[in-house]
C-alpha cells in the first residue's frame, strides 16, 4: 500500500529534526544514519539491491508522482513528507534545488572477510588505502560497480563512502556496492593472504606494466591516495603495476585508475557482459 505523503510547512517541525544540520552531520558520523539527494539515488536506497533501508523521505510536492511507484515497491515504505523547496532550504541549511533528500540507515558494519567470495570462486576486490577526497571515493566506488568488483574495502584513514557528496558521484553506487573496512591492526597484505588474493599495488614507479599482466583468479587492487601514493612496506610485499602512459606524464587521478585496473581484472576474469 502507498503511504499518502504527509504535508509540512513548518521547518521546525520535530519530524524534519533529521535532516537539520545536515553539514554537521555528514561531518560527525550522523547517528547511524546518512542523507540521500535527487532521484536516482533515492529510488537505489529503495530499491531491492540496496544493502540499507530509508528511514524517511522528504520531496517537493511536484517530485511525488515520478516517485509513487518506487514507493509503493519497496517492502517497507517509509513516511514520506512534502514541504516546499523553501522549507527544504530552511532545514537544511542550503539552497535545495533537486527538491528530493531522504534519511538512510546504516544498520551493522559487514566484516570485510564476509565481503569475498572464498575460494576457488573468482574473487575481485578493491581496496582504497588513504583516500580522504569524498570525489575520489565516491568515483571508486561507480567503477567498482560498473566493473563487477566483489568488495570494496577501505582502511581507517579513508572517508565514509556514505558522506552524501560521496554518495552523489558514486551515482548511487554506494548503496548497493558491498563495502567494509580493513580490520583494526590488519594491514592489506594480512587481508590478502586471509582472503586468498593476489595483492597487486598499483603505483606509476612500478617496473611492470598492467598490459602485461596475467589475471589472477582472485585478485585485491590496493590504490592509494594521489601524491604520496602507497607506502613502502605495501609495495615491497605486494606485486607492483603501473597503467601505461604516455611518454612526459605520469599520474592518473586515482579513481581513473581504477577505472582502468577494474576494466582490465574484470575483462580477464570475464566478468563483463558482451562488446
Amino acid at each position: 500500500m502507498t503511504p499518502a505523503p504527509e504535508d509540512l510547512g513548518d521547518p521546525d517541525d520535530p519530524r524534519l529534526e533529521p535532516y537539520t544540520r545536515m553539514r554537521e552531520r555528514d561531518l560527525v558520523g550522523r547517528a547511524r544514519r546518512f542523507i540521500v539527494e535527487g532521484e536516482v539515488t533515492l529510488r537505489l536506497l529503495l530499491g531491492r539491491r540496496s544493502r540499507f533501508r530509508a528511514e524517511s523521505i522528504l520531496i517537493a510536492p511536484e517530485r511525488w508522482p515520478s516517485l509513487v511507484a518506487d514507493v509503493a515497491a519497496c517492502p517497507e515504505p517509509p513516511p514520506v513528507y512534502c514541504a516546499s523547496k523553501a522549507v527544504m532550504s530552511a532545514v537544511t541549511g542550503f539552497p535545495i534545488h533537486r527538491g528530493v533528500l531522504a534519511i538512510g540507515l546504516r544498520g551493522a558494519e559487514p566484516a570485510a572477510t564476509a565481503l569475498v567470495p572464498p575460494p576457488p570462486a573468482p574473487a575481485l576486490v578493491v581496496g582504497l588505502a588513504g583516500l580522504t577526497n569524498h570525489d575520489n571515493v565516491g568515483a571508486a566506488f561507480r567503477n567498482a560497480a560498473a566493473f563487477g568488483a566483489d568488495a570494496v574495502i577501505l582502511d581507517g584513514e579513508s572517508c565514509d563512502p556514505l558522506y552524501r557528496k560521496s554518495i552523489r558521484v558514486s551515482a548511487g553506487a554506494a548503496l548497493i556496492q558491498p563495502f567494509g573496512r580493513l580490520p583494526a591492526g590488519q594491514d592489506w597484505l594480512r587481508l590478502a593472504d586471509a582472503l586468498d588474493l593476489q595483492p597487486l599495488a598499483f603505483s606509476p614507479g612500478a617496473t611492470e606494466s598492467l598490459d602485461a599482466l596475467t589475471v589472477p583468479a582472485r585478485a585485491l587492487l590496493i590504490l592509494g591516495t594521489e601524491g604520496p601514493g602507497l607506502d613502502a612496506a605495501t609495495l615491497a610485499q605486494a606485486r607492483p603495476l603501473r597503467i601505461p602512459m604516455a611518454a612526459g606524464f605520469d599520474s592518473l587521478n586515482v579513481a581513473t585508475a581504477a577505472g582502468i585496473a577494474l576494466f582490465t581484472i574484470a575483462r580477464g576474469q570475464g566478468r563483463l557482459g558482451p562488446t
